[in-house]
């Protein structure tokens, strides 16, 4: 599968922004979608993830009751919604795909993980 993420840039502290992946193919139902984040120096981390179904998400303490993380099947695309922006959550964000059983969902990276290329979101304060 191929991803392209999208949405990223600069927003105030408080600020919203809403990332998008597009997959490649007609497999994307058959994919455990995730966004992960990563600032230089640091190990990619990550943020939120949803089961193939769309049925089960998780998130990272850090973001929870911040971000919230959708899939729309119609037009193979995940999406991340993020609100309460803060300067701690800059950083270039990635999507990520993982062959799922039902009801699973990304919790690490991992040699199976496809990613797309990052898109950058930068908070200010």
């Amino acid at each position: 599968v191929q991803l392209q993420a999208s949405g990223g840039g600069l927003v105030q502290a408080g600020g919203s922004l809403r990332l998008s992946c597009a997959a490649s193919g007609r497999t994307f139902g058959t994919y455990g979608m995730g966004w992960f984040r990563q600032v230089p120096g640091k190990a990619r981390e990550f943020v939120a993830a949803i089961s193939k179904s769309g049925g089960s998400t998780n998130y990272a303490d850090s973001v929870k009751d911040r971000f919230s993380i959708s899939r729309d099947k119609a037009k193979y695309t995940a999406h991340l919604q993020m609100s309460s922006l803060k300067p701690e959550d800059t950083a270039v964000y990635y999507c990520a795909a993982r062959l799922m059983a039902i009801g699973g969902v990304i919790k690490t990276a991992d040699a199976n993980t496809y990613w797309g290329q990052g898109t950058l979101v930068t908070v200010s304060s």
